[in-house]
């Protein structure tokens, strides 16, 4: 089985192409091999590499700065997938796409289910909607996944990021009204590895049965002071000498960004559970070999 992943400079598309070596030849699609800020390319790169399958984590990720550069958020997280679509669906491969949280307006305290109306409240938010309602549209055999809060020991996320400034200052105020489940590229590859579980025609039975979307997420919730509040406390119990001495939780509305960030951001999984037979675990137990592999090389 050729399996292409897009992405793979970036945290789930690295995570991916490792783990799925073990089911068959990984073609690693950097920047320099399918350029999604050329879709007009895609049709024949696809064709020149014959994939069986393609999962596609690559996207536009720069929440605030999409504010400003709305147009190349929806060439990269919209048009470009459609072209992957068009082209899969044409030929009968299967395609797993990834989407988020932003897709929703982030009000209420319930977890987001797969059909619920979206409603995103960024630029952002709106390209990856976009993107998942013409991967839909070119038909096929599709899996959207929608996930959240993605972190891990490598590459630039919250983790990484709350690491350094504890090393450097003595006090942190971080976001406490933000609430969802931080989780692992690492948790995400293994999940995806799940869901090949049975082969490429029981795939594509799951794929229908998921009506092509599924949410994937750690289990459980917190908010980002939570978060950082673990970070800190697992790097300490690693030995990791920090600055920090105090976390100050404060609001969304204390700490202004460009794009707009849903408050809700739970995400429920009985679709997971119930179509593929997936429980991710908790994100505080995902969180302990992120921390041993960032503790050993600060």
């Amino acid at each position: 089985m050729r399996i292409l992943v897009t992405g793979v400079t970036g945290q789930i598309g690295s995570e991916l192409a490792s783990r799925l070596r073990g089911l068959g030849t990984v073609i690693a699609a950097d920047r320099t091999v399918l350029d999604l800020a050329r879709p007009e390319t895609i049709a024949e790169t696809l064709e020149r590499l014959a994939p069986d399958i393609v999962i596609n984590p690559a996207a536009y990720t720069a929440v605030d700065k999409a504010e400003d550069e709305s147009k190349l958020a929806h060439l990269v997280n919209a048009v470009a997938p459609a072209s992957i679509a068009r082209w899969t669906s044409a030929r009968g491969v299967p395609l797993i796409h990834f989407s988020t949280d932003y897709v929703f307006g982030g009000s209420g305290e319930r977890p987001w289910q797969e059909d619920d109306a979206p409603q995103p409240l960024s630029a952002y938010g709106t390209s990856k909607l976009a993107g998942e309602n013409k991967i839909r549209a070119a038909g096929g055999q599709f899996l959207i996944i929608r996930t959240s809060w993605v972190y891990g020991a490598r590459d630039k996320n919250f983790l990484r990021t709350i690491t350094r400034l504890a090393q450097e200052r003595k006090e942190l105020r971080i976001v406490a009204d933000q609430v969802g489940a931080p989780t692992s590229a690492a948790l995400i590859a293994k999940v995806v590895t799940e869901i090949f579980d049975g082969g490429m025609a029981n795939l594509r039975t799951r794929f229908a049965e998921a009506d092509g979307l599924v949410h994937v997420a750690a289990s459980g919730e917190t908010t980002w002071y939570g978060f950082a509040i673990a970070i800190i406390e697992g790097l300490r119990a690693r030995g990791v000498r920090l600055a920090v001495e105090q976390v100050i939780p404060i609001r969304t509305s204390d700490y202004p960004t460009r794009a707009k960030r849903p408050l809700n951001s739970r995400l429920d999984l009985g679709r997971l559970r119930r179509t593929f037979g997936i429980a991710p675990p908790p994100w505080v137990a995902a969180l302990e070999p992120e921390l041993d592999e960032l503790s050993q090389n600060i």
